[in-house]
């Protein structure tokens, strides 16, 4: 069963008429909005996201206490498991509630736009500070490179609100894992917004009460804990999307870079092509963004530029705090790799198919690259879990791919 096919995004159940019809409102109101982005979002980026982006993360900082943590040093939130319990509780009803047994989707990134054969090449020459891990010396790892859009549903691609994920499994990757349930990989993660939605566990656990409602909005406007920063700064990268091969990815949460040293890692196109969308201000086709990815693979190769951040200042450059840019006047992006995926055809369905069988999770790793964080140390239990409970309800066992899969 494909339940992989756009549908609209249920209507808010928040108990509240009122409440219901605001968020709703909202909701059509950035759908609409959507359509008509792409007429002026390119100049309006151009003079004012940078500096709107500084703006947000001085507030962010104002508000935050400095706790004389040293360089990739973590801190335990106070009730952090029952903050995990909480996340995977409420993902596990919203995906029983959405999905049916056999077509069980992912609580999060949800929509596939497509799983693509790649490599990921080493840089040679590389400065010893980043000479770690996948990074230590020159060679290319085979992948399978997963895009797609937010989740918990899947819609039209002009309906969703604007945001894009990839996923990569390095295969053929040496050495002891952290987890044991996957003996050669090694994966990768990036979103199209270059800070977390959540700044911690504890405000995603909220978040995932508001998701459960279908009323995300309440999350970050409310009277209680409002995020309205943490919005302004989604907001500033969300809109529409021309295609998953033209958009910047960003890790957003930290990991190792060898003993001691923390970095986030970036993922930049190579290219400056831009893929018109179709029929705007009218709806494009529902898929429109993998038919862009389906038109550029039938032409040419797409290369993404690897690039990674260190930390430098612990406090500026947060690990328990997803929500705040680290700033780049204070340790620039340093190109590592490159991430090409040659031509090819990917849409059959058998291959749409192999998307659901496989399961990221930022643990599958080597000890150099150890996720870090309170959100990343959530990860690690919440995204077994869950991808346990899809494998189950779709009768699908876990998989750990070649390289070597062939598709009809």
């Amino acid at each position: 069963m494909n339940s992989n096919v756009s549908r609209p995004v249920p209507s808010a159940n928040t108990g509240s008429a009122v409440l219901n019809w605001i968020s709703d409102t909202a909701l059509f109101l950035v759908q609409l909005e959507r359509r008509f982005d792409p007429f002026f979002r390119p100049a309006l980026d151009a003079v004012l996201r940078d500096p709107l982006a500084r703006l947000t993360t001085a507030l962010i900082n104002l508000q935050r206490p400095n706790e004389g943590l040293k360089i990739a040093e973590e801190k335990l939130l106070p009730d952090e498991d029952a903050f995990l319990d909480s996340i995977i509780s409420t993902f596990e009803k919203q995906m029983q509630l959405l999905w049916k047994p056999g077509a069980f989707e992912r609580g999060g990134n949800t929509k596939t736009h497509g799983i693509v054969r790649g490599e990921l090449i080493v840089h040679d020459d590389l400065p010893a500070e980043f000479r770690h891990g996948i990074y230590a010396k020159p060679q290319t790892y085979r992948a399978w490179v997963r895009f797609s859009g937010p989740g918990p549903y899947i819609t039209p691609d002009i309906d969703d609100v604007g945001f894009m994920s990839i996923s990569i499994k390095l295969m053929g990757v040496p050495g002891p894992k952290l987890m044991a349930d996957e003996k050669f990989t090694q994966d990768l993660f990036g979103v199209s917004t270059p800070t977390f939605v959540t700044p911690d566990t504890k405000a995603n656990a909220q978040l995932q009460l508001a998701s459960l409602k279908n009323a995300q909005l309440y999350y970050f406007i409310n009277f209680h804990r409002p995020h309205i920063l943490d919005l302004i700064m989604q907001s500033l990268w969300l809109k529409t999307q021309s295609s998953p091969f033209e958009a910047p990815y960003f890790s957003c949460v930290p990991y190792l870079l060898g003993e001691g040293q923390a970095m986030q890692y970036s993922i930049w196109p190579k290219s400056n092509h831009r893929t018109p969308i179709p029929r705007l201000p009218l709806r494009p086709p529902d898929d429109y963004l993998r038919d862009a990815m389906i038109d550029r693979l039938a032409e040419e190769d797409v290369e993404f530029d690897i690039r990674i951040q260190l930390q430098t200042d612990p406090y500026l450059m947060p690990i328990e705090n997803n929500a705040v840019l680290w700033p780049e006047r204070l340790s620039p992006r340093v190109s590592v790799a490159t991430l090409r995926i040659p031509r090819q055809i990917f849409d059959s369905p058998a291959q749409m198919e192999f998307a659901k069988r496989l399961s990221y999770n930022p643990w599958h790793c080597i000890p150099e690259h150890r996720p870090l964080g309170n959100q990343n140390r959530a990860r690690r239990r919440m995204y077994s879990e869950l991808s346990k409970l899809r494998q189950k309800m779709n009768a699908v066992p876990h998989y750990e791919p070649t390289g070597d899969e062939v598709f009809e």
